[in-house]
């Protein structure tokens, strides 16, 4: 029984350096660090985290299922690249579906279930004050696939979230020190408040000028260079 439990402690280590191994490298991307059409090896990582490869590679492989990464074969991984044109396209396909669903959650939602979303719009502000920008984007998704969600079609939950993914914001560090992203993060709050009052066109306007925002914010973070290529361990905070 001593060996079984010491061997299930060293699992659950394995996996929390995984997962923190796996932070860090959304963290990269996000920051810019990590560069789009560029490829990394699991142990040319490592050195720079501090760690050995295994739990890199394992992290990677993570990021691969969640389209962010994807394996070149005897090399390491690639970071997904998306154009414009896919963004656009992207940010079309979003507006389409998400613009109408919020005017009909907005008929149909109850006050309570509009309500129970507050403390998570409260949650993205706030996270975008402390300049926290895992806590920003995890929140956001959760807001806003919490509210589709209340349509009541898992799968246009599931094809929107995977779209979030293709579509996710690089270079989001230099928004944030110029703090670009609150006003962003504060029509969370703006929508809510809206579809809490029942006006449906009003929270429809609103949902398609919040993704417009969020594209144009997505086109400011890749017009500027980015002056670290490689990610470091005391950049990403990585033991």
């Amino acid at each position: 029984m001593g060996e079984l439990k010491q061997q299930r402690h060293l699992i659950t280590a394995q996996e929390r350096l995984r997962d923190q191994v796996a932070n860090a490298l959304r963290a990269a991307l996000i920051a810019g660090e990590l560069r789009p059409g560029s490829v990394y090896s699991a142990p040319g990582l490592a050195a720079d985290f501090g760690v050995s490869a295994t739990p890199v590679r394992e992290a990677m492989l993570d990021l691969a299922r969640e389209g962010l990464v994807e394996p070149v074969r005897n090399k390491g991984f690639r970071i997904t690249e998306v154009s414009e044109r896919d963004l656009d396209q992207y940010s079309e396909i979003r507006a389409l579906i998400e613009v109408p669903v919020i005017g009909q959650v907005t008929r149909t939602a109850t006050r309570e279930q509009l309500e129970a979303l507050r403390p998570v719009a409260e949650e993205i502000v706030a996270a975008a004050r402390r300049h926290d920008l895992i806590g920003y984007l995890e929140a956001d998704r959760r807001f806003h696939l919490t509210l589709l969600g209340l349509a009541g079609n898992e799968r246009l939950v599931e094809t929107v979230g995977d779209l979030r993914k293709r579509s996710r914001l690089y270079g989001l560090t230099r928004l944030d020190e110029r703090n670009e992203l609150l006003p962003s993060a504060e029509e969370h709050i703006e929508l809510l408040d809206l579809m809490l009052t029942g006006d449906a066109a009003a929270a429809e306007a609103c949902m398609a000028r919040h993704l417009g925002h969020v594209r144009s914010l997505w086109a400011q973070s890749r017009d500027e260079p980015v002056e670290t290529a490689l990610p470091t361990a005391r950049k990403l905070g990585v033991r």
